[in-house]
């Protein structure tokens, strides 16, 4: 999804000012780009600021522009308000956050800021494994000095583990089949070599996932074989994809040519981080008021981009026009801004046709800017 939004191809961030639009509350405005999805307004009396996610009844001004995720900055303008039902929408709440137990392999150099996100995200009771070849007394000077005040942690307990991610006697020590979420971490030993660093995040997440898939119950699928590239007939990755659909692992890798490899097995997700750190830089360049935009959804406060399923927002088999969808999305304070159907690999950003009626599975998911909890 923010290789999409970053990537300067499918949807990206844009201000304009439309003056036509002065007077108009924002839940009509957020109604009114056919080939856009408004997503916050840069308010001209309060200095600029950009404010993300507004009130339904705030009210445009002059001065004021509008933040959208669009294709171009030339492929969207206003249109009259369609006319829109709003019908009935499932009462659901988010439920409730229960402790995770997480397990970073590796060691990164700002490692202190993922835990200090982490420790705005998560429950009271959660655990952040840390296992790597830094030695315990030197990670605490090293967090400590990043700015991470250890002990004063509530919701987050750090476990440490000292060992190499690429041998596998030392992985075997480990309880990896009880962690909630696994994130394979670019280790700065390597990180002078793109190519070395990739080679050890693969090794360590086939290690990982072959262990896995021995400890967790196994589910024959011999009379529904898998076909995924030409892997269909080999039994340890087939495992491997069964380890996967109960335990999360995410490869940070540096190659883009390494996502193939990744993707292809369908045994993990990856995070692109240099790619996505230049795709940023570049946004950043061509406009710096969206740098404040990525900043306030990148942080461990205020809006953030996330996954909600389809259950929130619809029944079962409702149809319903993408416009529909966004509206019953204001109910719970949240903007709409594109899907992924559950027989579909990718998302789906800045839909086009968003008032062509379609038919929805509750096994879909929406992509949505979310006030942090």
């Amino acid at each position: 999804i923010w290789e999409d939004i970053l990537g300067f191809e499918n949807a990206e961030f844009y201000i304009k000012r439309w003056p036509e639009l002065d007077g108009c509350c924002f839940e009509d405005v957020l109604i009114s780009f056919p080939d856009a999805i408004p997503c916050g307004v840069k308010v001209y009396a309060d200095g600029g600021k950009i404010k993300m996610n507004p009130d339904n009844k705030y009210v445009l001004r002059e001065g004021d522009e509008i933040l959208v995720i669009a294709e171009d900055d030339d492929t969207y303008a206003p249109s009259p308000v369609p006319k829109i039902r709003k019908g009935v929408s499932p009462r659901m709440t988010d439920p409730p956050k229960f402790p995770e137990k997480i397990l970073f392999c590796g060691w990164r150099r700002d490692i202190d800021d993922m835990i200090m996100v982490l420790e705005a995200l998560l429950s009271q009771g959660s655990e952040l494994w840390m296992f790597n070849e830094v030695p315990e007394k030197d990670r605490e000077i090293k967090l400590t000095e990043g700015g991470l005040d250890i002990s004063g942690l509530v919701n987050l307990k750090l476990v440490h583990r000292e060992g190499n991610a690429v041998i596998r006697r030392h992985l075997e020590n480990l309880p990896l089949e009880t962690f909630d979420s696994i994130l394979i971490l670019a280790d700065e030993s390597v990180e002078d070599s793109i190519v070395h660093s990739d080679s050890r995040s693969l090794a360590t997440l086939l290690l990982i996932r072959d262990i896995q898939s021995k400890r967790l119950p196994y589910r024959d699928t011999k009379s529904s074989p898998l076909n995924h590239s030409g892997f269909s007939q080999s039994s340890w990755i087939r495992e491997m994809q069964q380890a996967s659909d109960k335990s999360i692992i995410i490869s940070e890798i540096l190659d883009s040519r390494t996502r193939n490899l990744v993707s292809v097995t369908r045994i993990s997700d990856y995070v692109l981080s240099n790619e996505l750190v230049s795709m940023a830089l570049a946004m950043v360049a061509e406009d710096k008021q969206i740098n404040r935009v990525l900043e306030e959804l990148f942080a461990e406060e205020g809006n953030e981009m996330c996954i909600k399923p389809a259950e929130f927002y619809l029944y079962d088999q409702e149809e319903l026009c993408f416009y529909e969808i966004m509206i019953r999305g204001r109910q719970r304070q949240e903007i709409v801004i594109g899907y992924r159907l559950a027989t579909a690999e990718q998302a789906v950003i800045n839909p086009a046709n968003k008032s062509k009626s379609c038919k929805w599975s509750i096994d879909d998911v929406f992509v949505v800017i979310s006030k942090g909890g």
